[in-house]
Parts: C-alpha cells; structure tokens; sequence
C-alpha cells in the first residue's frame, strides 16, 4: 500500500508543472515572444494588393520597440515629409519610402541607444492620398481613393468609361502638389494648360481624350491626390427640317454637313437641299447669324463642306412648310448648362 502511495505522488509530482503551464494558472509567466515582424501597410492592405505605398504627409505609423516602451508610440509625418522619434535628435526622412524602409532606417539609429534592437513599425492611417474626383462625361460619376500610383486611363475605367456625350478634352484641376515624382510620371504632355498667378486659384491641365483612346502615352498622365478630373462633354449642333431624323447631335472629330446630314438619315422627298439654313451664334450679338448653303452644290464637289461650329441650327427647309422659326430661340437662348457636383455626395471607389 505505501509503495501504491508513492507512485501516485510522484505521478502528481510530474504532471502538475504541465497542468500548471497549461491553463496558464500557479503564477507561471508564458515564455516570452519576439516582436511582430515589421507590417508592409494598414490591417488587410496587403491581402487587398497594396504592395508599395509612399509614405507622405499626415500619415500615422504606429512604433513598438521590444522591451524598450519608451520609444513605443504613433509617429505623424509632418508637413515637410519628416518623421520625429523620440530620443533620436535629426527628424527622419519618411516622405516617398515605405514603411518597410524606414523600418531599416529607424533600426540603424536606435543602435545609437539600443544593442540589437527590434522594432515593429506598422502603417496605421494613410491620411497623405485625399480622393480624386471624376464626372462630367463618365458613366459613374465618383471618388476614387488611390493607393498606388493610377493614370487617367485607370481612372476613367474605374468610373465606368466615358460617355457617348464625351467631347474631346480632360480638364484635371490639381489640388495638390506632385509627390514622389519619377522621370516616366512626367511623359504626359497637356494639349493645353492654365497656370494661375494668384495663389488662391487652382491651375489645371488639358489633355486630348482622343489620343488617350488612341493609346497615346502623352495623354495618359498620372492622376494626383485630390486631382478634380472633368471630362468634357461635346457642345451640341442641331440638324432640323426635311430630315428622316431631326435631332441634337454631339459636336465631335471636326464634324461637317456631310456627316451630320448622314447621322440623321439624309433629306426627306420635299427636302429643299439648295437652300439649307444655318443659325449659328455670334459672340456678344443676340441675334444668330443667317448663312444659307446650296448643299447639292458641296454634294456635287461644287462647293467645300462646311464645318460645324457649337450650337448651330442647321435647318432644311421643306418645299411644303415654311420655315421652322421656332428653332432659331433654341439659339438665342441655349447653350450647355454650367456644371455642378455634389462632390461628397459622389459614391467612394479604391484603386489597390
């Protein structure tokens, strides 16, 4: 009986370390861990496809320093792209690197205090990439937060292309200044550009849409943070009268008589082609200017096409009815409405 009593208590003797350490219960302390490894971005970044993001103004990393808390703490990137550490006396470079590289940074210079340090620096907010913003001529009108380097190209793709009423010209008013440039962000070449010398106005760019549909490399510029791109929708010409179709066209590719006579299905049997009217306005005049043209005469070779110019009124005159007078106030008093957007209204899209 005792030999059975001594076995069971040195059975209990070696179990009760085990059980002890299990639930974690008799004072134990658990081993000690090393320190996460070093976070490539914000939680779920990287399984989104953030890869490289540039650090830059007003974005907030979080630094944990293993068994040193006195260094533990957010870092903010102040306005000049630098990054104060505690106890570090020269602010740090953070502007245009990764977080992955000023991790290696910021390890060297706290061997200045601390033998072998380990140091986790994980990205917390990205505050530094304010959304773009697109309408105008597009299908989904929106803003699109960027975080990685996008081109016009991305970005009209990513608010559903443009639309059948897009005319020729992107308009891009940049509200911030280019960061982290490199030598190919700087291939785009505006058609056109406005540089304003009061510091209140905000200067923008003009770039072609139909040499960016043309896969034109000078056309595709890279799209900043806080960028307001407007794609331009085509001014109208209206085709009324003798014609199978009258309507409004989209003034676009130096559109002619020919082409629009063909967009609306050509003349009617009582169509008076020799005496085709235009209405076309006149800057500062309040009445429209009357050209009249012998169509059959540019149909003959006779006579060059004429060139269409916005908000024209081009009226075929039926040899039954009089003349449709009634379009001519659609001249005096039309033109494009000016464009607003409810731009926080705007549905939010990610470019990862």
């Amino acid at each position: 009986m005792k030999v059975k009593s001594v076995l069971i208590l040195l059975v209990l003797c070696c179990l009760s370390p085990a059980a002890l350490a299990q639930d974690g219960g008799g004072g134990m302390a658990p081993a000690p861990q090393a320190p996460a490894g070093p976070a490539t971005g914000a939680p779920g970044l990287e399984r989104q496809g953030v890869k490289k993001y540039l650090l830059g103004p007003g974005d907030v990393l979080d630094l944990r320093v293993y068994n040193e808390p006195q260094f533990n703490g957010p870092l903010i990137v102040d306005d000049e792209g630098m990054l104060e550490v505690p106890f570090i006396e020269e602010p740090i470079v953070a502007q245009c690197r990764t977080d992955r590289e000023l991790r290696a940074v910021l390890t060297q210079a706290l061997k200045k205090y601390i033998k072998k340090p380990q140091v986790s620096l994980r990205l917390a907010q990205m505050n530094s990439r304010p959304p773009a913003v697109v309408f105008g001529a597009v299908r989904q009108p929106s803003r699109v937060s960027m975080m990685r380097k996008v081109r016009l190209l991305d970005l009209l793709a990513t608010s559903g292309g443009v639309t059948e009423a897009a005319g020729g010209d992107v308009q891009i008013f940049h509200t911030e200044k280019l960061m982290c440039a490199e030598p190919e962000d700087l291939v785009a070449v505006p058609i056109d550009s406005y540089k304003p010398e009061d510091p209140t106005q905000v200067g923008y760019d003009v770039f072609s849409l139909r040499a960016l549909q043309a896969g034109k490399q000078e056309a595709n510029p890279i799209i900043r943070p806080g960028d307001i791109v407007i794609v331009q929708e085509a001014q109208p010409v209206y085709i009324v009268g003798a014609v199978k179709a009258p309507q409004g066209l989209y003034l676009k590719n130096n559109m002619q008589l020919k082409t629009a006579f063909a967009m609306v299905g050509g003349f009617t049997q009582t169509a008076k082609a020799s005496k085709v009217v235009i209405w076309r306005r006149k800057k500062g005049q309040a009445e429209p200017e009357k050209l009249i043209v012998n169509y059959n005469d540019i149909k003959n070779e006779k006579q060059k096409d004429i060139e269409l110019q916005p908000y024209d009124i081009v009226e075929v005159p039926d040899a039954i009815n009089s003349p449709m007078n009634t379009f001519k106030s659609m001249l005096v008093g039309g033109g494009l409405g000016s464009i607003t957007s409810a731009v926080t209204s705007l549905p939010l899209r990610v470019i990862y």
